[in-house]
C-alpha cells in the first residue's frame, strides 16, 4: 500500500500537476510530473514525493476501476524512492488499463516514468535542420535534380 503521506488528495495539487507538469503517455495510461521550483535543485526532505490517480468511468465499471487503481498504486509505491522530494506525479488511467495484466501495466509504467523523467533539450532527441535551410542533396522547389 502507498504510505498517507505520499498521497495526493488536494485537487489544486491535481490542477497544478496537470497544468504545468511534463507529461508521458502511453497505450494504457498517462503520467504527468511536476517538480516545484523551490524543490529542483535541493531535496528537502519535509515534503515528500505525492502521487495521485486518475481512473474515468470510461476504464470501467466500480469494480474494474478499482482493480486498475489498486494495481497502480502498489506498482507506486515500489517506485516512489525514483521521484525527486517535493515533486507531484499524477497517473491516469486509460481504457486499455482495464484490459491489461500486472506485469504488462507494470511495463508501460515504467516506460512512461522513464520518459518523464528524461531532462529535455536538444540532446536526448533528434537534431532538427532550422526552417528555410536547403539540405546539401535536396534540390530546391522548381528545379531538377543533378545526375
Amino acid at each position: 500500500m502507498l504510505s498517507p503521506r505520499n498521497r495526493m488528495r488536494r485537487s489544486a495539487d491535481f490542477d497544478l500537476t496537470m497544468r504545468k507538469g511534463r507529461r508521458a503517455g502511453r497505450d494504457a495510461l498517462t503520467v504527468v510530473l511536476f517538480v516545484p521550483r523551490q524543490h529542483r535543485d535541493e531535496r528537502d526532505e519535509a515534503q515528500p514525493p505525492r502521487v495521485g490517480f486518475i481512473v474515468s468511468k470510461a476504464v470501467g465499471g466500480a469494480v474494474v476501476r478499482k482493480r486498475v487503481q489498486r494495481r497502480l498504486r502498489h506498482l507506486m509505491r515500489d517506485r516512489i524512492a525514483s521521484l525527486s522530494a517535493g515533486s507531484l506525479l499524477v497517473v491516469r488511467a486509460k481504457p486499455a488499463s482495464a484490459l491489461l495484466g500486472y506485469d504488462a501495466l507494470a511495463t508501460q509504467l515504467d516506460s512512461a516514468l522513464s520518459a518523464v523523467a528524461r531532462p529535455r533539450g536538444r540532446s536526448a532527441g533528434r537534431s532538427r535542420t532550422p526552417r528555410g535551410a536547403a539540405t546539401a542533396n535536396v534540390p530546391a522547389a522548381g528545379e531538377r535534380p543533378s545526375q
